[in-house]
């Protein structure tokens, strides 16, 4: 009777062991996908991601670089003080986009190119995403916005 006993709890804590490694490497998929890591352009230009992987890259919008294309997509540079990445999106930039603005784009680099599947910009005249201002700080390229 006893030893019966033991079998069943050392079956209920195998299974319950199973179930937690399976749950824990099911999230870890799901999530492998969903997560983007931010990163300025000059750690971009540094070490350069595999063309597959998703990240998001962010800086200033780089003075007389936005050129409109004819498909209907735009091309600028991103730049943090310390180096600059050509960008192409397809679609509609956000109303305050524009040159010398703060960006963050999410996408992927494809042959030195970051290609933005979305772009994010400033949402007043004064806000900057915290990643950027951390970057340009890190540069020494940041400034106070004026009142």
């Amino acid at each position: 009777m006893r030893s019966l006993k033991k079998k069943r709890r050392i079956q209920i804590i195998l299974v319950a062991v199973l179930a937690l490694v399976s749950a824990t490497v099911l999230i870890g998929v799901a999530m492998k996908d969903g997560i983007n890591f931010f990163r300025p352009p000059s750690e971009v230009l540094a070490a350069e991601p595999g063309p597959d992987e998703t990240f998001r890259i962010g800086g200033l919008v780089e003075e007389g670089t936005l050129v409109s294309l004819p498909d209907g997509s735009i091309m600028f540079n991103v730049t943090d003080g310390a180096g600059s990445v050509p960008v192409t999106f397809t679609g509609v930039p956000p109303d305050l986009f524009a040159e010398g603005q703060g960006m963050i784009g999410t996408g992927r680099l494809v042959a030195g190119t970051f290609e933005a599947s979305e772009i994010l910009a400033r949402h007043d005249e004064t806000y900057m995403p915290a990643e950027v201002v951390d970057a340009l700080k890190d540069q020494g390229v940041y400034r106070e916005p004026e009142s």
